[in-house]
């Protein structure tokens, strides 16, 4: 018996551009049809009125737009304007696939609610940029938060975008005003790579305020979309995008966000799908940061205040660390515990002897003596004229060069 011709990547590409039209993307039913017949075999069964592998949920999800125009229509008239506006479809087939998308499966086995509600792992993404997708996201941070952000708020979206960027990690966010595009804007700054995840077509500016924003992010990183160029930017499909920012990176921070914020949510599914959940605080009496002091609430979310943290969660075990916050080191810190005692118990101005410092300090008086000139050398205590031991002055501060 001959085995029936796989189809041609080309037929594939084109039928799964057709399905991700048919519905909203992250349609659990649709995707798991494909994952189990294929794409093609799926809109043939659809146009020809279902087959085994179709229930009837997929099918009326599907109705309105197969009655309204031909899916393969549709999906060559959406190849031709990407090829126009400079853009392509990447889709599961190709070798520069995120795979990490496919975590996503996992949201869709957790039953019915707001995190399996289009869930489900991509059928394509539109791209416009010169970056191959896996190697964009390969070493990324997700960076989101409030779009009426304080300066607080994008002065700190602004520094982890420049740090990342600088070490090299891509950072990726959604294009909005805010802390999207600070984010953006530092990585951009900091002359790494960022990706935009948008809610609408890759050749539309919305917000039209960050046009020249999508213009610099199109020349050095990505502009990536589930939907197909010209699209309209509903409100619903921001949440639906927020999948795609969580599962395609390493960790989310989240730098502000009211307590209804769209980034709540892209940092919850982000911790349910094992990524790093990271959250900088912000004042407690800033309405733009109730969002974040409640997920840090949230035993798996880490407090971050800057890209050392993120990456000690993000980066290499056990060498990506941060370094232990100190303070300035006082030249005292250095000494000994007996020697520090006896700093401490002389005097600015009225010498002791050494058995009077040895009696305030509490050291033994042999010991007394044997430290106090040794405290002389190095400048923590001087000699007086009239005998006995002072305290030294503070050493003077350099003296500076004055510049005409």
């Amino acid at each position: 018996m001959t085995r029936p011709t796989p189809p041609a990547p080309a037929e594939v590409r084109r039928a799964r551009v057709a399905l991700s039209m048919l519905v909203e993307p992250g349609h659990r039913a649709l995707w798991s049809s494909v994952a189990t017949h294929g794409p093609v075999r799926v809109l043939e069964g659809l146009l020809a009125g279902g087959f085994e592998g179709i229930n009837s949920e997929l099918q009326r999800a599907t109705e309105a737009r197969r009655a309204w125009e031909d899916p393969h229509q549709a999906a060559e008239r959406a190849l031709a304007h990407a090829h126009r506006v400079g853009a392509r479809v990447v889709v599961p087939e190709d070798d520069e696939w995120p795979r990490q998308l496919n975590d996503l499966r996992r949201l869709c086995t957790e039953g019915r609610g707001e995190f399996t509600r289009h869930a489900a792992p991509p059928l394509c993404l539109w791209v416009r940029g010169p970056l191959r997708l896996d190697e964009a996201f390969a070493r990324s941070v997700a960076v989101v938060g409030a779009r009426a952000a304080t300066s607080y708020g994008e002065y700190a979206a602004r520094e982890i975008g420049y740090g990342l960027a600088e070490r090299g990690w891509t950072v990726v966010s959604g294009g909005a005003y805010g802390i999207d595009a600070c984010a953006h804007r530092g990585a951009l700054a900091g002359g790494g790579v960022t990706v935009a995840v948008l809610a609408c077509g890759v050749d539309r500016a919305y917000p039209s305020g960050n046009a020249n924003l999508f213009d610099r992010i199109s020349e050095d990183g990505l502009l990536i979309s589930e939907w197909p160029p010209g699209s309209d930017p509903f409100r619903h499909r921001f949440l639906i995008r927020n999948r795609v920012i969580a599962a395609a990176t390493s960790g989310t921070v989240m730098v502000e966000a009211g307590a209804r914020s769209g980034a709540r949510q892209t940092l919850r599914r982000a911790r349910r799908l094992g990524r790093a959940a990271l959250v900088v605080p912000g004042p407690i009496t800033s309405a733009m940061s109730v969002g974040c002091h409640e997920e840090l609430r949230e035993p798996e979310t880490r407090l971050v205040t800057g890209v050392d943290h993120i990456l000690e969660e993000v980066g290499r075990l056990g060498a990506d660390l941060a370094p232990i916050p100190r303070g300035p080191e006082h030249p005292r810190d250095r000494l000994d515990p007996p020697a520090r005692r006896l700093v401490e118990a002389l005097r600015k101005r009225t010498p002791l002897t050494s058995e009077e410092v040895a009696a305030r300090a509490g050291v033994p008086l042999d010991d007394t003596r044997r430290i106090l000139p040794v405290l002389v050398l190095q400048g923590h205590a001087t000699t007086h004229p009239d005998g006995g031991y002072v305290l030294a002055p503070p050493a003077a501060d350099p003296p500076r060069t004055h510049h005409p």
